[in-house]
């Protein structure tokens, strides 16, 4: 298990690695590029060279290729490339979520999918199939793609200068790090979606109840009043 000392900075693999994952983790999700660019940030920990700069910096440019790319399939090939990507009853509800959060919130989704399980792909394609704007997506994802890259990175160091003697324990690390971070990150999503629906449902009942009764409060008095008419 020595893969990773194939991995530093004079490895001309790790450039490759750094840009083309990235970039194809956008139309073939399956692809571990997070977990690459961690693997990088391990194998290098060690290392002050000024070339790590460079491996961020190709990760960062792959995966804005990556969303761009998946942007121009949207915009260019719509309808085909929605039903590839959302097939059946739950692709369906991945496109009714992406554009409700684009409706919603704009650019901050496209930077926050990237922290969101299975969110990148489902973005980044319903941006081009609803015609987002395209200076605006630009701007996004480049934002997208510097954060996601540093962290990824900075996380994978993290591992890697704590398990020096160990890197695999460091990768094993940093992965699990990012792991619950992510959960963290989705489960804060849920609940503020359902925090939402409920205050919405709320307000929907409160418009929808009879003038008279809203905000009727039945006291005492009254009380007496509808017990004496019952009586009689």
């Amino acid at each position: 298990m020595t893969g990773l000392s194939h991995l530093g900075v004079s490895s001309l693999i790790s450039y490759f690695i750094a840009v083309l994952l990235p970039a194809f983790d956008a139309l073939i999700p399956l692809l571990p590029s997070e977990t690459a660019v961690i693997a990088l940030g391990v194998a290098t920990a060690g290392s002050l060279d000024p070339r790590a700069v460079v491996l961020v910096a190709l990760a960062a440019l792959g995966a804005f290729l990556g969303d761009n790319a998946a942007y121009l399939l949207g915009r260019r090939f719509g309808p085909a490339a929605a039903r590839r990507v959302f097939t059946g009853e739950r692709g369906t509800r991945r496109r009714a979520w992406a554009e409700r959060s684009l409706h919603r919130f704009g650019a901050r989704i496209i930077i926050g999918c990237r922290f969101i399980p299975g969110g990148r792909t489902a973005i980044t394609l319903t941006c081009g199939l609803v015609g987002y704007p395209r200076r605006r997506f630009i701007v996004a994802t480049a934002f997208a793609a510097v954060i996601w890259a540093s962290y990824a990175f900075f996380i994978g160091r993290l591992g890697g200068k704590a398990f020096e003697d160990r890197p695999w324990v460091g990768l094993l690390l940093a992965l699990g790090l990012t792991i619950v971070i992510s959960v963290l990150i989705e489960a804060a999503r849920r609940a503020w979606i359902w925090r939402r629906g409920r205050q919405e449902r709320a307000r929907t009942r409160e418009r929808t109840r009879p003038p008279g009764a809203r905000g009727h409060v039945t006291g005492p008095a009254t009380l007496r009043v509808t017990e004496q008419r019952d009586c009689r």
